[in-house]
């Protein structure tokens, strides 16, 4: 019998615009630090979703040539308040879809909403609900899948509260973008305290690491508390195949975006690439 570790691979991929602005620079340095793959959140300054028609053939044309994959489009759908307008933000919602079709990308992460200071999340929980349910339906529609990203002060940002969304809604065409950082950061344990809550629905994994209950204090993975190794080893028992997204943050993280530099880039695939072969995994 084959065991799950020998079917098991993990797809780099990555969030290039933390690279740079400029997409040459971005898929040059994504093949020098070997991942094959990026998740398209902004390229030129420009966020994915508000790309004219021509940068997106370019950005095709240029993927192309470079043989590199989208492996999500990396929107900020789900990062308003969830008292603010939807009609406005699901037809954002709607271009995203568009921009995952145009780019092949098999997910759109997306988020479950903020919720304003103060308020327990419980008197919200219905109208996120709604809300990740009108787009969950349009998404199958499309045939993409939707990632949902355990960021800090959304309704979805502690364990509970993300698998509460995804039993509620309950369907294949939404799964989990697991952030071990964004857990540490609001003091949660990401192994194995949330993975074990979470590991039936994660699809994609995000990869940056951070010190426990500090805010802004980011670090490689295998250099902070999200005890990595662990991680893609017990994904790797499972038989995981599926993406590994770098979204290091190691110079600047923003609402929107993140900022790394070529030199850190380097530095967050190094660390990713060394936690996968302390435990041995198969990677692309």
């Amino acid at each position: 019998m084959v065991s799950p570790r020998e079917n098991h691979g993990f797809t780099l991929s990555g969030f290039a615009d933390e690279i740079g602005p400029d997409l040459k620079t971005q898929l040059d340095v994504l093949e020098e630090v070997g991942v094959s793959h990026l998740d398209l959140r902004g390229i030129e300054e420009t966020n994915v979703l508000d790309l004219s028609s021509d940068q997106v053939e370019r950005i095709q044309r240029a993927l192309d040539v470079q043989d590199v994959g989208v492996t999500s489009i990396g929107s900020p759908i789900g990062k308003i308040d969830v008292t603010d307008d939807f009609e406005p933000h699901l037809e954002r919602f709607d271009t995203a879809i568009e921009r995952a079709k145009q780019f092949d990308a098999e997910y759109i992460r997306l988020f479950s909403y903020y919720i304003p200071e103060n308020d327990d999340p419980s008197e919200h929980r219905e109208e996120v609900m709604r809300r990740m349910k009108v787009k969950t339906e349009r998404a199958a529609e499309a045939g993409v899948t939707l990632v949902h990203e355990n960021e800090k002060d959304i309704y979805g940002d502690t364990p509970e509260r993300c698998r509460d969304i995804l039993t509620t809604i309950d369907s294949p065409h939404l799964r989990a973008a697991f952030d071990p950082a964004n857990f540490l950061e609001i003091g949660i344990e990401p192994y194995p305290d949330a993975f074990v809550q979470l590991v039936e629905y994660v699809e994609q994994l995000h990869v940056k690491d951070a010190i426990k209950g500090e805010r802004g204090e980011i670090r490689p993975a295998g250099d902070g508390d999200g005890d990595f190794p662990a991680i893609l080893d017990a994904l790797a028992e499972r038989g995981f195949v599926g993406p590994t997204s770098l979204e290091p943050h190691l110079d600047y993280a923003g609402p929107m975006t993140g900022r790394s530099g070529p030199e850190g880039y380097q530095l967050a695939a190094d660390g990713l690439i060394d936690c996968l072969d302390r435990v041995e995994a198969t990677y692309e």
